[in-house]
């Protein structure tokens, strides 16, 4: 049921053994790109001195295609990022189309995330200027038979080029122009901005070799275009609980480090530049010094897939429970690699999902954080269920053990059969059921190695079943001496009649007492009514089986009258308030040690 809840919020769970996982995860490590954002790129600003010509030379030096649909609508179909260029190219009346039959690709190199370029070749077939104006760029376009046009991330593409397109046209590369360069892109990235530049080359004959060694050097820098993919809106809110909640998120990108760290900002991930770093120093660190300052960062830019893979193993050497998204190919080492996998559903590969553990449907960063919720309440249900079973059962245990031992018989095998059958296992299947108790992303991710009856699970059992046993010994004794006038040890039929109804009913309102293992079941703010649709029906056949002769003859039960059946009820229904007692008691002790926790973590801060 817990599974089915999570793939309705969009999380579809693959391994099973990822649901107890989620529930103690310590770190998430997330792609920017389409988790953390809306991966809706528009461009919202350029800089250069010649805007047509950037439009046009994105649209072309990209994969992304202005096509019409069954209306006869035009709609862009591409990657995200070349899409939006292609769209950006058509608000300035450089249609994709018109552009290609002016100048048809002939050859390329093709985007590679190690040198982060893209280099197309054109045939000119107009022998004219794509953007129609009279720059200088324009003329040697127009003279040329072939053209390329090189878009990549800025710092790359400025290594490459020789010339820079200014007011004076086309002018050598200076240390004051490249400068400019560089203004102008930590400007658009300090906005939060992902930042493109586009450079081009020509050639009065068709280049005979297109790898990017041939293509891609001695290049005309042109401009710049900054793009916005906007944050979605519920992600800074997933951010905030997953602090609240003890989990540490990080974001991994392939952006440039300003673009990064603004966006970083902007989600509370990071408070300053400090805790952002490149992936290129991680080539200059050990596996050991990574592992030391692994935990200074929480923003990763210009990430290689073989970061990503470093990553996570320095949070796992640290006995971090850690998560892993993504959606190439390459992910796949560093999804794999991980505590909890994470495939994109929307825009992940097959070979990512296949090594995924757990696919978010929706590629949602908020999605993750909502299945950590939901695993939290899960392994908590187990719990609760496994405690409820235990106590129960150690309850009927001793209570056998004592009257053997004092030699008269409280429960027979057809009666324990029953209580097993009606009374155990329909209270313990409905607390799987239970909602979540609010509380349960305040707190801390529990430790992997923590075992389940970790956090006193042990002697709740142990207690609750020893109350319980003595409430059923009661019942006993009080039926005996309705029946005989005497206060003896003896058999007796009222006894056991009144000792299966009081281990009955106990155990009944003993589950209403496990839906919160420390919180008051007063202060629940939501009904379990599987809960409660278990007790009526548990009641209604215990009560049956006792009150219809035929049925209490087959049980060996004596009929009782309603004093009996009152007080054996009253034994009962003690079990709640004297483990609301115990609840008390134990969390003012819990309250204690958390305040001792707090302050010796606040002395230890003004130590560092």
């Amino acid at each position: 049921m817990g599974v089915t809840k999570m793939s309705q919020k969009n999380a579809v769970i693959r391994r099973l053994t990822a649901v107890e996982t989620l529930g103690c995860a310590q770190v998430i490590c997330s792609d920017k790109t389409g988790t953390l954002t809306q991966n809706k790129m528009t461009v919202v600003d350029y800089a250069g001195h010649d805007q047509d010509l950037i439009a046009a030379g994105m649209a072309l030096c990209c994969d992304a295609e202005l096509k019409k649909d069954a209306d006869g609508n035009e709609e862009v179909v591409g990657e995200p990022t070349e899409a939006a260029l292609v769209a950006y190219s058509s608000m300035q009346n450089l249609p994709k189309t018109e552009l290609v039959e002016l100048f048809p690709r002939v050859g390329e190199a093709p985007f590679d995330s190690g040198r982060k370029m893209m280099s197309t070749v054109h045939k000119n077939n107009d022998m004219d200027s794509p953007a129609g104006l009279d720059t200088e760029l324009d003329k040697l376009i127009a003279k040329s038979e072939y053209v390329q046009f090189t878009k990549g991330a800025p710092d790359v593409v400025l290594k490459h080029c020789t010339h820079i397109l200014s007011d004076h046209g086309i002018v050598p590369m200076s240390e004051n122009l490249a400068a400019n360069v560089k203004r102008d892109n930590a400007r658009m990235a300090g906005k939060a901005l992902r930042v493109l530049s586009l450079a081009c080359r020509v050639y009065h004959e068709r280049p005979e070799d297109f790898s990017d060694k041939a293509l891609e050097q001695e290049l005309i820098f042109i401009g710049l275009v900054g793009m916005i993919d906007p944050i979605r809106p519920e992600v800074k809110a997933a951010v905030a609980e997953c602090r609240t909640a003890g989990i540490r998120p990080i974001m991994i990108t392939g952006d440039q480090l300003d673009t990064a760290v603004a966006i970083g900002k902007d989600l509370g991930i990071i408070e300053s530049a400090d805790d952002a770093i490149l992936g290129s120093a991680l080539d200059d660190m050990s596996d050991e010094e990574l592992l030391n300052k692994v935990g200074t960062y929480s923003v990763y830019a210009r990430v290689q897939p073989e970061h990503k893979v470093r990553i996570v193993k320095a949070w796992r050497a640290r006995n971090m429970v850690t998560a892993m998204t993504g959606d190439g190919v390459n992910d796949a080492p560093a999804i794999k690699s991980a505590d909890i996998g994470v495939g994109m559903g929307i825009t992940g590969t097959d070979v990512t999902k296949n090594v995924a553990d757990m696919i978010l449907a929706d590629d949602n960063f908020a999605t993750i954080v909502a299945a950590v919720e939901e695993g939290r309440r899960i392994y908590a249900n187990i719990r609760k269920s496994i405690q409820f079973l235990l106590a129960t059962n150690i309850s009927e245990v001793i209570s056998i053990l004592i009257a053997t031992i004092l030699n008269f018989t409280i429960l027979k095998p057809a009666h324990l059969l029953w209580i097993n059958l009606i009374t155990d296992s329909l209270p313990a299947l409905a607390l799987g059921m239970e909602g979540g108790e609010g509380d349960a992303m305040k707190q801390k991710p529990r430790s992997a190695r923590e075992g389940v009856f970790a956090s006193g699970m042990d002697v709740d059992i142990l207690y609750q079943g020893a109350v319980t046993s003595i409430l059923v010994l009661i019942a006993y004794f009080v039926g005996e001496f309705l029946e005989t006038g005497q206060w003896h040890i003896t058999a007796s039929n009222d006894g056991i009649t009144m000792a299966f109804l009081t281990m009955s009913m106990c155990e009944i309102f003993h589950s209403f007492n496990m839906r919160s293992r420390r919180g008051s079941i007063f202060t629940l703010s939501r009904q379990n009514f599987w809960l409660w649709g278990s007790a009526i029906a548990a009641l209604i056949l215990t009560s049956v089986v006792i009150e219809v002769p035929a049925l209490a003859k087959i049980f060996e039960f004596t009929t009782i009258d309603m004093k009996e059946y009152g007080i054996a009820m009253g034994l009962a229904v003690l079990i709640i308030p004297i483990v609301e007692i115990v609840k008390v008691i134990q969390r003012a002790v819990d309250k204690s040690h958390r305040e001792k926790e707090e302050a010796a973590e606040k002395r230890a801060k003004k130590r560092d």
